[in-house]
Protein backbone atom coordinates (compact mmCIF):
# COMPACT_ATOMS: atom_id res chain seq x y z
CA UNK A 1 0.00 0.00 0.00
CA UNK A 2 1.51 3.70 -0.94
CA UNK A 3 0.59 5.21 2.14
CA UNK A 4 2.04 8.76 1.24
CA UNK A 5 0.26 8.87 -2.11
CA UNK A 6 -3.16 7.80 -0.39
CA UNK A 7 -2.76 10.83 2.11
CA UNK A 8 -2.26 13.02 -0.38
CA UNK A 9 -5.05 11.94 -1.94
CA UNK A 10 -7.43 12.23 0.99
CA UNK A 11 -5.67 15.20 3.10
CA UNK A 12 -7.97 17.00 5.07
CA UNK A 13 -7.17 20.49 2.71
CA UNK A 14 -8.83 23.12 4.60
CA UNK A 15 -6.28 22.36 7.77
CA UNK A 16 -3.19 23.33 8.07
CA UNK A 17 -0.64 24.82 10.39
CA UNK A 18 -0.95 24.55 14.17
CA UNK A 19 -3.97 26.61 14.95
CA UNK A 20 -6.74 24.17 14.26
CA UNK A 21 -10.41 24.99 16.72
CA UNK A 22 -13.40 24.03 16.31
CA UNK A 23 -14.22 27.09 13.72
CA UNK A 24 -12.03 24.82 11.34
CA UNK A 25 -13.29 21.96 12.18
CA UNK A 26 -16.96 22.18 12.21
CA UNK A 27 -17.53 22.60 8.40
CA UNK A 28 -16.32 19.39 7.68
CA UNK A 29 -18.12 17.97 10.65
CA UNK A 30 -20.91 19.38 9.28
CA UNK A 31 -21.10 16.80 6.31
CA UNK A 32 -20.68 14.04 8.67
CA UNK A 33 -23.80 12.08 10.85
CA UNK A 34 -22.94 13.51 14.01
CA UNK A 35 -23.96 13.71 17.34
CA UNK A 36 -23.43 16.53 19.95
CA UNK A 37 -22.56 14.52 23.50
CA UNK A 38 -22.64 17.86 25.50
CA UNK A 39 -20.37 21.29 25.64
CA UNK A 40 -17.01 22.37 27.14
CA UNK A 41 -17.46 24.79 29.99
CA UNK A 42 -17.72 27.74 27.86
CA UNK A 43 -20.74 25.81 26.04
CA UNK A 44 -18.90 24.50 22.74
CA UNK A 45 -20.36 21.58 21.55
CA UNK A 46 -18.49 18.42 21.29
CA UNK A 47 -18.92 15.68 18.67
CA UNK A 48 -19.01 12.10 18.23
CA UNK A 49 -19.34 10.56 14.83
CA UNK A 50 -19.56 6.55 14.94
CA UNK A 51 -18.69 4.68 11.30
CA UNK A 52 -17.84 1.38 10.71
CA UNK A 53 -20.13 -1.94 11.32
CA UNK A 54 -17.47 -4.49 12.18
CA UNK A 55 -16.83 -6.60 15.51
CA UNK A 56 -13.65 -4.58 16.79
CA UNK A 57 -14.62 -0.74 18.56
CA UNK A 58 -11.91 1.25 18.47
CA UNK A 59 -12.33 4.62 20.62
CA UNK A 60 -10.39 7.63 19.02
CA UNK A 61 -10.43 11.00 20.64
CA UNK A 62 -8.00 14.38 19.82
CA UNK A 63 -7.47 17.65 21.09
CA UNK A 64 -8.06 16.97 24.77
CA UNK A 65 -5.07 19.65 24.73
CA UNK A 66 -6.25 22.20 22.87
CA UNK A 67 -2.79 23.02 22.30
CA UNK A 68 -1.87 19.41 20.27
CA UNK A 69 -3.69 19.60 17.26
CA UNK A 70 -1.82 17.85 14.57
CA UNK A 71 -3.19 15.01 15.41
CA UNK A 72 -6.78 16.17 14.50
CA UNK A 73 -5.37 17.23 11.64
CA UNK A 74 -4.84 13.55 10.53
CA UNK A 75 -7.91 11.66 12.28
CA UNK A 76 -9.54 14.03 9.29
CA UNK A 77 -7.31 13.01 6.98
CA UNK A 78 -7.86 9.41 8.00
CA UNK A 79 -11.97 10.02 8.04
CA UNK A 80 -11.69 11.26 4.67
CA UNK A 81 -9.47 7.61 3.59
CA UNK A 82 -12.31 5.28 5.54
CA UNK A 83 -15.40 7.10 3.58
CA UNK A 84 -13.57 6.56 0.50
CA UNK A 85 -14.84 3.67 -2.04
CA UNK A 86 -11.25 2.23 -1.92
CA UNK A 87 -10.99 -1.14 -1.50
CA UNK A 88 -8.70 -0.94 1.89
CA UNK A 89 -11.04 1.51 3.27
CA UNK A 90 -14.28 -1.03 2.73
CA UNK A 91 -12.35 -3.52 4.29
CA UNK A 92 -11.63 -1.49 7.39
CA UNK A 93 -14.97 -0.27 7.83
CA UNK A 94 -16.51 -4.09 7.59
CA UNK A 95 -14.18 -5.31 10.36
CA UNK A 96 -13.93 -2.09 12.24
CA UNK A 97 -16.23 0.29 14.24
CA UNK A 98 -15.20 3.53 15.47
CA UNK A 99 -16.32 6.15 18.01
CA UNK A 100 -14.44 8.85 17.44
CA UNK A 101 -14.39 12.19 19.18
CA UNK A 102 -12.24 14.80 17.23
CA UNK A 103 -11.72 17.68 19.64
CA UNK A 104 -12.43 17.03 23.23
CA UNK A 105 -11.32 20.83 24.55
CA UNK A 106 -12.49 23.48 22.19
CA UNK A 107 -12.20 25.77 24.87
CA UNK A 108 -8.75 24.95 25.10
CA UNK A 109 -8.38 24.84 21.26
CA UNK A 110 -9.62 28.53 21.11
CA UNK A 111 -7.19 29.62 23.31
CA UNK A 112 -4.13 27.60 22.58
CA UNK A 113 -3.47 26.01 25.99
CA UNK A 114 -2.76 22.82 27.31
CA UNK A 115 -5.43 22.83 29.76
CA UNK A 116 -9.62 23.69 29.58
CA UNK A 117 -11.16 26.83 29.97
CA UNK A 118 -10.67 25.69 33.82
CA UNK A 119 -7.08 25.76 33.67
CA UNK A 120 -7.69 21.43 34.02
CA UNK A 121 -5.32 19.34 31.91
CA UNK A 122 -7.72 17.08 31.20
CA UNK A 123 -5.29 14.20 31.08
CA UNK A 124 -4.85 14.43 34.78
CA UNK A 125 -8.63 14.26 35.45
CA UNK A 126 -9.41 10.62 34.67
CA UNK A 127 -10.19 10.04 38.79
CA UNK A 128 -11.37 13.07 39.66
CA UNK A 129 -13.53 13.63 36.54
CA UNK A 130 -13.97 17.19 37.52
CA UNK A 131 -14.58 19.14 34.43
CA UNK A 132 -17.35 18.28 32.26
CA UNK A 133 -15.09 17.15 28.96
CA UNK A 134 -13.47 14.48 30.87
CA UNK A 135 -17.40 13.60 31.94
CA UNK A 136 -17.80 13.47 28.57
CA UNK A 137 -15.09 11.32 27.36
CA UNK A 138 -15.75 8.49 30.19
CA UNK A 139 -19.33 8.40 29.22
CA UNK A 140 -18.54 7.54 25.61
CA UNK A 141 -15.93 5.21 26.55
CA UNK A 142 -18.60 3.68 28.97
CA UNK A 143 -21.09 3.32 26.48
CA UNK A 144 -19.65 2.72 23.85
CA UNK A 145 -17.28 -0.52 25.58
CA UNK A 146 -14.49 -0.20 22.99
CA UNK A 147 -12.27 -3.24 22.23
CA UNK A 148 -8.99 -0.25 21.77
CA UNK A 149 -8.64 3.11 22.94
CA UNK A 150 -6.65 5.44 20.71
CA UNK A 151 -5.16 8.98 22.37
CA UNK A 152 -4.12 11.06 20.21
CA UNK A 153 -1.52 14.30 21.42
CA UNK A 154 1.19 16.43 20.06
CA UNK A 155 4.80 16.52 22.25
CA UNK A 156 7.01 18.83 22.16
CA UNK A 157 10.01 19.40 19.76
CA UNK A 158 12.51 18.95 22.86
CA UNK A 159 12.06 14.63 22.50
CA UNK A 160 14.72 12.30 20.77
CA UNK A 161 14.67 8.93 19.99
CA UNK A 162 16.89 7.64 22.47
CA UNK A 163 20.46 9.34 23.05
CA UNK A 164 21.06 8.52 19.01
CA UNK A 165 20.48 12.74 17.82
CA UNK A 166 17.84 11.26 16.22
CA UNK A 167 14.72 13.44 16.58
CA UNK A 168 11.13 11.78 17.90
CA UNK A 169 8.86 12.49 15.44
CA UNK A 170 6.66 10.01 16.37
CA UNK A 171 5.80 8.47 19.87
CA UNK A 172 3.89 5.66 21.12
CA UNK A 173 3.18 4.32 24.52
CA UNK A 174 1.01 1.31 25.76
CA UNK A 175 0.44 2.39 29.19
CA UNK A 176 0.53 1.12 32.77
CA UNK A 177 -1.83 -0.51 35.15
CA UNK A 178 -0.58 -0.35 37.77
CA UNK A 179 2.72 1.21 39.79
CA UNK A 180 4.96 -1.50 38.99
CA UNK A 181 4.50 -1.48 35.21
CA UNK A 182 3.41 -4.93 34.72
CA UNK A 183 2.55 -6.67 31.48
CA UNK A 184 -0.45 -8.24 31.57
CA UNK A 185 -2.69 -9.52 28.53
CA UNK A 186 -4.29 -5.89 27.71
CA UNK A 187 -0.70 -4.37 27.50
CA UNK A 188 0.76 -6.71 25.52
CA UNK A 189 -1.99 -5.99 22.95
CA UNK A 190 -1.02 -2.91 22.82
CA UNK A 191 2.52 -2.91 22.57
CA UNK A 192 1.30 -5.44 19.32
CA UNK A 193 -0.15 -2.47 17.69
CA UNK A 194 2.58 -0.04 18.21
CA UNK A 195 5.02 -2.59 17.46
CA UNK A 196 3.11 -3.01 13.68
CA UNK A 197 3.02 0.79 13.48
CA UNK A 198 6.70 0.57 14.17
CA UNK A 199 7.26 -1.59 11.54
CA UNK A 200 5.81 0.34 9.04
CA UNK A 201 6.80 4.25 10.21
CA UNK A 202 10.76 2.87 9.60
CA UNK A 203 10.42 2.49 6.24
CA UNK A 204 9.46 6.53 6.38
CA UNK A 205 11.01 7.67 9.17
CA UNK A 206 13.81 5.67 10.36
CA UNK A 207 15.34 5.82 13.87
CA UNK A 208 12.98 8.73 14.51
CA UNK A 209 10.04 6.70 16.72
CA UNK A 210 10.52 6.42 20.57
CA UNK A 211 8.64 4.74 22.91
CA UNK A 212 7.64 7.23 25.78
CA UNK A 213 7.98 6.85 29.68
CA UNK A 214 5.41 4.26 31.40
CA UNK A 215 5.30 5.51 34.77
CA UNK A 216 1.77 5.08 36.23
CA UNK A 217 -0.48 7.83 36.80
CA UNK A 218 -4.04 6.92 37.37
CA UNK A 219 -5.15 10.28 36.72
CA UNK A 220 -3.92 10.26 33.38
CA UNK A 221 -6.54 8.92 30.56
CA UNK A 222 -4.66 5.87 28.86
CA UNK A 223 -3.65 4.82 32.34
CA UNK A 224 -6.95 4.75 33.88
CA UNK A 225 -8.47 3.07 31.03
CA UNK A 226 -5.86 0.34 30.88
CA UNK A 227 -6.81 0.07 34.20
CA UNK A 228 -9.75 -0.86 33.11
CA UNK A 229 -9.17 -3.74 30.60
CA UNK A 230 -9.08 -1.93 27.50
CA UNK A 231 -5.54 -1.93 25.47
CA UNK A 232 -5.11 2.08 25.08
CA UNK A 233 -2.73 3.93 22.71
CA UNK A 234 -1.29 6.88 23.44
CA UNK A 235 0.33 8.95 19.88
CA UNK A 236 2.44 11.90 20.46
CA UNK A 237 3.50 13.74 17.23
CA UNK A 238 6.63 15.36 17.05
CA UNK A 239 8.96 16.90 15.52
CA UNK A 240 10.60 16.29 11.95
CA UNK A 241 13.22 18.65 10.45
CA UNK A 242 11.98 21.94 9.71
CA UNK A 243 8.42 20.94 9.84
CA UNK A 244 7.29 23.34 12.73
CA UNK A 245 3.89 23.48 11.25
CA UNK A 246 3.58 19.56 11.66
CA UNK A 247 2.65 19.05 8.02
CA UNK A 248 5.28 15.98 7.23
CA UNK A 249 4.11 14.81 10.96
CA UNK A 250 0.78 14.76 9.64
CA UNK A 251 1.42 12.44 6.88
CA UNK A 252 3.25 9.63 9.73
CA UNK A 253 -0.05 9.88 12.10
CA UNK A 254 -2.11 9.15 8.96
CA UNK A 255 0.01 6.21 7.98
CA UNK A 256 0.25 4.75 11.48
CA UNK A 257 -3.34 4.59 11.90
CA UNK A 258 -4.08 2.54 8.90
CA UNK A 259 -1.18 0.60 9.56
CA UNK A 260 -1.79 -0.34 12.92
CA UNK A 261 -5.51 -1.57 11.51
CA UNK A 262 -3.46 -4.20 9.62
CA UNK A 263 -2.78 -6.01 12.44
CA UNK A 264 -4.84 -8.81 13.30
CA UNK A 265 -6.87 -7.92 16.30
CA UNK A 266 -8.05 -11.44 16.96
CA UNK A 267 -5.18 -12.70 17.19
CA UNK A 268 -2.83 -10.51 18.17
CA UNK A 269 -1.54 -12.25 21.02
CA UNK A 270 -0.84 -15.29 19.95
CA UNK A 271 2.52 -14.11 18.72
CA UNK A 272 3.46 -11.75 21.75
CA UNK A 273 6.06 -8.91 20.07
CA UNK A 274 6.42 -7.07 24.01
CA UNK A 275 10.42 -7.45 23.03
CA UNK A 276 10.25 -5.31 19.76
CA UNK A 277 8.19 -2.55 21.60
CA UNK A 278 10.55 -2.74 24.28
CA UNK A 279 13.60 -1.93 21.50
CA UNK A 280 11.71 0.91 20.03
CA UNK A 281 13.91 3.54 21.78
CA UNK A 282 13.04 5.60 25.10
CA UNK A 283 11.29 9.15 24.31
CA UNK A 284 14.45 11.50 25.92
CA UNK A 285 14.72 15.15 26.20
CA UNK A 286 17.65 16.18 24.56
CA UNK A 287 16.72 18.68 21.92
CA UNK A 288 16.50 22.97 21.72
CA UNK A 289 15.41 24.24 18.66
CA UNK A 290 18.41 26.22 18.36
CA UNK A 291 22.34 25.76 19.88
CA UNK A 292 25.43 28.08 19.56
CA UNK A 293 28.54 26.54 20.14
CA UNK A 294 31.55 28.14 21.21
CA UNK A 295 30.73 31.85 21.39
CA UNK A 296 32.99 34.31 23.20
CA UNK A 297 30.78 35.60 25.78
CA UNK A 298 31.58 38.06 28.37
CA UNK A 299 31.12 36.48 31.88
CA UNK A 300 31.93 38.49 34.91
CA UNK A 301 33.94 40.61 33.28
CA UNK A 302 36.04 37.74 31.82
CA UNK A 303 35.86 36.30 27.96
CA UNK A 304 35.23 32.90 28.12
CA UNK A 305 34.26 30.47 25.49
CA UNK A 306 31.16 28.71 25.80
CA UNK A 307 27.31 27.27 24.09
CA UNK A 308 23.94 28.84 24.46
CA UNK A 309 20.74 27.28 23.74
CA UNK A 310 17.41 28.99 22.29
CA UNK A 311 13.98 27.23 22.31
CA UNK A 312 10.82 28.48 20.55
CA UNK A 313 7.64 29.67 22.29
CA UNK A 314 4.61 29.24 20.24
CA UNK A 315 2.31 32.20 21.35
CA UNK A 316 -1.37 33.19 20.04
CA UNK A 317 -0.99 36.66 18.84
CA UNK A 318 -3.93 38.43 16.93
CA UNK A 319 -5.59 34.80 15.97
CA UNK A 320 -2.11 34.01 15.04
CA UNK A 321 0.37 31.62 16.26
CA UNK A 322 3.71 32.79 16.31
CA UNK A 323 7.46 31.10 17.22
CA UNK A 324 9.17 32.99 19.08
CA UNK A 325 12.44 32.29 20.38
CA UNK A 326 14.20 32.84 23.40
CA UNK A 327 17.54 31.97 25.29
CA UNK A 328 17.04 29.56 27.49
CA UNK A 329 20.26 27.51 28.81
CA UNK A 330 24.00 28.81 28.77
CA UNK A 331 26.81 26.35 29.53
CA UNK A 332 28.07 23.22 28.31
CA UNK A 333 24.98 21.79 26.49
CA UNK A 334 26.72 18.18 26.64
CA UNK A 335 24.34 15.34 24.99
CA UNK A 336 21.82 18.47 23.96
CA UNK A 337 21.29 18.56 20.33
CA UNK A 338 19.93 21.07 18.01
CA UNK A 339 17.52 20.94 15.18
CA UNK A 340 19.45 24.41 14.13
CA UNK A 341 23.10 24.53 14.88
CA UNK A 342 25.44 27.12 14.55
CA UNK A 343 29.33 26.65 15.36
CA UNK A 344 31.03 30.36 16.28
CA UNK A 345 34.58 29.27 16.26
CA UNK A 346 35.34 31.59 18.75
CA UNK A 347 33.67 34.99 17.68
CA UNK A 348 32.21 36.96 20.23
CA UNK A 349 28.13 37.28 21.27
CA UNK A 350 26.64 41.05 21.17
CA UNK A 351 23.51 42.23 21.42
CA UNK A 352 21.98 46.48 21.67
CA UNK A 353 23.48 46.47 25.20
CA UNK A 354 25.32 43.25 26.31
CA UNK A 355 28.05 40.97 25.60
CA UNK A 356 26.98 37.77 26.77
CA UNK A 357 23.27 35.86 26.73
CA UNK A 358 20.83 36.09 29.31
CA UNK A 359 18.54 33.42 30.03
CA UNK A 360 14.39 34.17 28.69
CA UNK A 361 15.89 37.32 26.60
CA UNK A 362 14.88 37.33 22.98
CA UNK A 363 17.25 35.41 20.50
CA UNK A 364 18.23 38.70 18.56
CA UNK A 365 21.84 38.91 18.12
CA UNK A 366 25.33 39.46 16.80
CA UNK A 367 28.31 36.91 16.41
CA UNK A 368 31.67 38.65 14.85
CA UNK A 369 30.45 41.06 12.73
CA UNK A 370 28.09 40.02 10.37
CA UNK A 371 26.57 37.27 11.82
CA UNK A 372 22.90 38.63 12.62
CA UNK A 373 20.60 36.54 13.90
CA UNK A 374 17.13 37.25 14.46
CA UNK A 375 14.48 35.78 16.03
CA UNK A 376 17.03 32.58 16.45
CA UNK A 377 17.69 32.19 12.91
CA UNK A 378 20.47 33.80 10.98
CA UNK A 379 19.96 36.58 8.14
Amino acid sequence: MDYLELHKQYKENSLFGRYITLNEIEPILNKLPLEVIGTSVLGKPIYKYIVGYGKTKIFIWSQMHGNESTTTKALFDFINFIQSDELEAVKILSDFTFCILPMVNPDGATLYIRENANKVDLNRDSENLSQPESLLLRKTFDDFKPNYCYNLHDQRTIFGAGNTGNVATVSFLAPSFNENREVNEIRSKAMNVIVAMNEELQKHIPNQVARFDDSFNINCIGDKFTSLNVPTILFEAGHFKDDYYREYTRKMIFIALISSLQNNYENDIVNVKNEFYLKIPQNNIVFYDFIYKNVKINYDNKEIITNFAAQYKEELIDGKIQFNAYIVEIGDLKGKFGHYQFNAHKMKYSNESESSPKINQKANFIIGNENIFINGIKK
